[in-house]
């Protein structure tokens, strides 16, 4: 029996496959990651709104025991400063208030979160403010959590 040697010829990608493969590679990986990393992004947004809903009805809780929000000339109620994308502050907004509140989320630089700013006060009255980022709209009514979103 002799053997054809066509039947053992190496049989591989021609380059403008190849080429044509990496094409379609660089498409969708300039579609898929900006996509990606908004979803990334709101989700860490998520984090700074929960943080917040939660630290206010704490807030109400002390409020309701104590009749005011402030022990002293801080928050009554003992929260995280930080978290991993935020950093938590709580203030009074007037000096000697005792019957207001501001608890604010900032961004942390280094987690890619910088110039993302949530608060919420003792009306859950919630406000976005976005500084030096393209496409977020900044808010006094709600918390922004999309590029592009408003109230």
């Amino acid at each position: 029996m002799k053997c054809s040697s066509q039947y053992f010829a190496i049989r591989g990608f021609s380059l403008v496959e190849l080429l044509v493969v990496v094409a379609i590679i660089g498409i969708l990986s300039a579609v898929a990651l900006p996509a990606y990393s908004g979803y990334v992004q709101r989700s860490k947004i998520q984090e700074a709104t929960s943080t917040l809903a939660d630290q206010r009805i704490k807030m109400e809780q002390y409020f309701q025991d104590n009749r005011t929000y402030l022990n002293g000339a801080a928050c009554g109620v003992v929260m995280p400063t930080t978290t991993r994308y935020f950093t938590l502050t709580c203030a009074s907004p007037v000096a000697a208030v005792p019957n207001s509140y501001v608890i604010t989320a900032t961004g942390k630089a280094a987690e890619n979160m910088g110039g993302f700013v949530y608060t919420v006060d003792q009306n859950n009255g919630r406000a976005s403010t976005f500084t030096s980022l393209p496409g977020w709209t900044n808010s006094t009514t709600c918390w922004v959590s999309k590029k592009g979103e408003s109230c």
